[in-house]
């Protein structure tokens, strides 16, 4: 009962590994490689792992010819790369035999509760974000200014989309709407000198799916097409609501300052 016990914490163990990762980002190939390798911290047991992008499957042979099949289902989306290197940490020291299963368990839970930045600091990161990029893309002083104030009101936007518990695309429609009728309204009127070309992009940078296509594009080339191909449908869901907003800002921008005329 006891050895029942442990092969089932560390099965759970090694889902939640697999989860925390699956939800920051990490491609599939390298959640399931590390799944397999918790599960062969138990020698002679046979075990099979299957992870889509919207769940995990795993599969434990206990040794008395009841297999323990634990499924989790996964629905949060983020990049944490911070995440993924702790958790490869906890399961280099478990396959070590540096920390016990339970111990492993128990890291792993304060690393999925734990927040590396509170909310506000990621809003207000949101203005650095966008200045520096103005300046990568070579913006003068005032572009550059007006970009930051930009990414503050796409801050404060995300800030108060989390905080009511909107879901990811009317967050990005919402936040680029915000930013793109922001640097309109600066450009027209507190920043009269500014490229408006340049401020929107800069600010719309923290939105663009990057780091999402990146990884489809691994899971394609790894041979996990449904995952590769359900994360490269999310990055161009996300590009179009992030164009949609901004195009409706701008419409309806010159839609009020243009007196009727929609350009």
């Amino acid at each position: 009962e006891n050895m029942g016990n442990e092969d089932h914490l560390l099965a759970r163990t090694a889902v939640l590994a697999g989860e925390i990762m699956l939800v920051s980002g990490a491609e599939i190939a390298r959640i399931e490689g590390t799944i397999q390798y918790i599960l062969s911290s138990c020698p002679g047991r046979k075990a099979q792992s299957m992870v889509f992008s919207t769940g995990i499957f795993v599969s434990l042979d206990s040794g008395d010819g009841e297999p323990i099949t634990l499924v989790r289902r996964v629905e949060d989306r983020s990049t944490n790369l911070g995440r993924i290197y702790l958790v490869n940490q906890v399961s280099r020291k478990l396959c070590g035999g540096e920390m016990a299963p339970a111990e492993a368990y128990e890291e792993l839970e304060r690393i999925q509760a734990g927040s590396q930045y509170k909310k506000w600091l990621k809003a207000l990161n949101y203005m650095f974000i966008a200045f520096f990029f103005g300046i990568v893309l070579g913006g003068s002083p005032v572009d550059c200014g007006a970009a930051a104030v930009t990414g503050g009101v796409l801050g404060l936007v995300v800030y108060v989309a989390s905080r009511i518990m909107l879901n990811d695309f009317c967050t990005n429609v919402l936040g680029a709407f915000s930013l793109g009728l922001s640097a309109l309204v600066m450009n027209r009127w507190l920043f009269p000198g500014s490229n408006t070309d340049i401020v929107i992009i800069s600010a719309i940078m923290p939105l663009l799916p990057g780091v999402i296509f990146t990884t489809a594009v691994r899971d394609t080339l790894n041979g996990d097409y449904s995952s590769g191909a359900a994360r490269m449908l999310e990055a161009i869901v996300t590009a179009l609501a992030v164009a949609a907003g901004v195009g409706a800002s701008m419409a309806l921008f010159h839609q009020l300052a243009g007196g009727g005329g929609i350009w």
